[in-house]
């Protein structure tokens, strides 16, 4: 991760941490407990086994292992690690999918990824088919 601080360290929501709301950061960004809400961050994303996103993500890059129910935004890679399960509208110019990920989503890659700035809005409430 490049955007570390002087520590050596970045920012993180650990596993028995509950967030509801949005975060702004400039640097790299890790979620190990739950995040009801959003994030924008330049940096990259890491969301942990046991990590869950409800709402949506703007990053450089993201490393996913956990969950993501939201609209996901990328501008470099994706990495989609085999524990992970992603839901909703992801846009971004990489996909890596490793084996076992569960990945239900509508995805627009390459230089389309502009348009994720007009999908709709992630509800609240379940969809049903």
């Amino acid at each position: 991760m490049k955007n570390i601080d002087a520590n050596g360290q970045y920012s993180r929501i650990e596993n028995t941490t509950i967030i509801k709301g949005e975060i702004l950061s400039e640097g790299d960004f890790r979620v190990d407990g739950t995040l009801e809400g959003t994030i924008k961050t330049s940096g990259r994303v890491i969301v942990g086994k046991e990590g869950k996103i409800l709402g949506g993500v703007t990053c450089q890059n993201a490393d996913v292992e956990g969950k993501i129910k939201g609209n996901l935004f990328v501008e470099e890679n994706l990495t989609l690690k085999p524990t992970c399960i992603v839901e909703g509208d992801v846009a971004t110019k990489r996909l890596i999918v490793e084996s076992g990920a569960t990945f239900n989503a509508t995805c627009t890659m390459g230089e389309a990824e502009k348009e994720v700035k007009s999908l709709p809005k992630q509800d609240a409430h379940e969809k049903t088919a």
